[in-house]
């Protein structure tokens, strides 16, 4: 889902789930994952220095932008 719209978006996931957020660099997934811990949200995960993190730590394949 794209951060431009989840405030309306939110109301289509389940609370009871485990979501994982992820972006670039992990400081949009998080203010994300702030906003949905304050409509009740508690299952959530969000990948610590985003996609571009993972690229450089775990997995030097990916493709980094």
């Amino acid at each position: 889902m794209p951060m431009s719209n989840i405030n309306v978006t939110f109301m289509e996931l389940d609370k009871e789930s485990d979501i994982a957020l992820y972006c670039h660099h992990g400081i949009r997934s998080m203010q994300v994952a702030n906003l949905l811990m304050s409509k009740g949200f508690r299952l959530l995960i969000n990948l610590h220095g985003g996609i571009d993190a993972c690229a450089r730590e775990i997995d030097a394949s990916m493709a980094r932008y």
